[in-house]
């Protein structure tokens, strides 16, 4: 293990250096192994078996998903992984994703959160309901961002990367016309700059990427266009060192494309491996048929739009080493066949843009539930009805739709069945 590499400021906080780039030391959470050893230990021996056992030691980011992660003493908690990793002669380096925004997740059930602009009388959101979210985000600042930031300023040692929040911007981008993204957007854009102003201002050894969703989601060149308007809009990019893609998703990696190639209107003769295509979105006049193609796209129109900003990025890898097994590039739930990708590299298809590739979406932990939750007893029978089903967890490509397979435990819940099948079908070579 080497020595944390020095995390050089520059400005508002925001890092000069690749925060990835300390020498491997990156912390392993003592409670993800523990979850993976239960899967070992219920494993045939073979590939599969061994391929659980190799991932043992396989950094990810930790998930501060709701208020109680914040404080504690175990590695289940914000304050329980630093103080554990400020612990370490050099302390390693920690990757959490910040995801509690008030009406989280409007255009989605499976992981809609604990915070709400307003309440229905069952305590879930009330994403009907239009207004200011004044309360929502007072919630949010107080009792979530200022904690957290308050946990990072007490752990000064640990350097730290923060993903903030997940698919929240992307929807203002492309789901705007639905009012529940409708009624969120006060709530995402308020909220997210005030998360960056404040890390900014109290976690200096902090280092911020904005979620950047992914391809096959806004790799169209208007989408693209909408996503770099609205961060310009924001005015946090001096504070952030750029963007996480492929958060939790399933976009192939494959080699990125040279400036001037264009796969679709003049594909080149012979063909550029840069235009392998397994989701087939250049069929829909989509350029980010890859994930390097996509941050290629997405940096050109940031720089555009605030010249001077050239962004970094992080790349999810963390289950998408088996492309191709979709029917459709829309479904993300669980996807059947999907397997897991290359391990925490900085070796990247552009060292001058992508920071590193990083298992972001723990694997193993569920996209979203089936209709019916599993039983405690036997996960092939069946338990109550899940209160966050999405019909997106029922796509014909989603682990559980299928007869002979298990029912699906809420997102973030450690989905046994799955794990064992990205083990099956995982490429983490680098």
């Amino acid at each position: 293990m080497l020595t944390t590499g020095l995390i050089m400021l520059v400005g508002a906080a925001v890092a000069s250096a690749n925060p990835f780039d300390n020498g491997a030391n990156y912390y392993v959470n003592p409670s993800y192994k523990e979850l993976l050893q239960r899967s070992i230990d219920t494993a045939q021996p073979g590939t599969v078996r061994d391929t659980l056992i190799s991932m043992g030691n396989v950094p990810s980011a930790y998930w501060i998903d709701v208020k109680r992660k914040i404080r504690g003493n175990t590695t289940d908690t914000l304050e329980g992984i630093l103080k554990d990793a400020a612990s370490f002669p050099n302390p390693p380096l920690n990757v959490f994703m910040v995801y509690d925004l008030p009406n989280r997740d409007c255009n989605a059930l499976a992981s809609n959160g604990e915070i709400c602009c307003a309440y229905n009388a069952d305590g879930r959101c009330n994403y009907d309901a239009s207004g200011d979210c004044a309360n929502g985000l007072r919630e949010y600042k107080e009792q979530y961002i200022d904690q957290f930031a308050t946990v990072l300023a007490e752990n000064p040692t640990v350097p730290v990367v923060l993903i903030i929040e997940p698919d929240s911007l992307p929807n203002l981008v492309t789901n705007i016309n639905n009012p529940r993204c409708q009624n969120s957007q006060i709530a995402y854009k308020e909220g997210i700059k005030y998360a960056i102003d404040t890390f900014s201002a109290r976690a200096p050894q902090a280092t911020m990427y904005i979620d950047g969703a992914h391809g096959g989601w806004l790799g169209w060149d208007n989408n693209a266009q909408g996503f770099a308007t609205l961060i310009s809009q924001l005015n946090v990019h001096t504070k952030v060192r750029g963007f996480a893609t492929n958060v939790a998703n399933y976009q192939p990696m494959g080699v990125q494309c040279k400036p001037g190639v264009d796969c679709k209107r003049n594909p080149p003769s012979p063909a550029d491996p840069c235009c392998m295509d397994p989701d087939g979105l250049l069929d829909e006049w989509n350029l980010a048929n890859n994930e390097p193609n996509y941050v290629q796209i997405l940096s050109n129109y940031m720089n555009a739009r605030m010249p001077g900003f050239n962004p970094k990025f992080v790349i999810d890898t963390g289950r998408n080493g088996n492309p191709g097994t979709r029917s459709s590039n829309s479904n993300w739930c669980n996807i059947r066949g999907a397997g897991i990708g290359l391990k925490p590299t900085l070796q990247t298809a552009d060292p001058s843009r992508i920071d590193a590739y990083y298992w972001l979406k723990t694997p193993g932990e569920s996209d979203g539930c089936s209709r019916t939750l599993p039983s405690d007893a036997d996960p092939y029978q069946p338990g109550n009805m899940c209160p966050r089903y999405d019909e997106f967890c029922g796509s014909v490509d989603s682990l559980g739709s299928r007869a002979g397979e298990p029912y699906v435990p809420e997102a973030g819940q450690w989905f046994d069945y799955q794990i064992k099948e990205l083990a099956a079908n995982a490429d983490m070579s680098n």
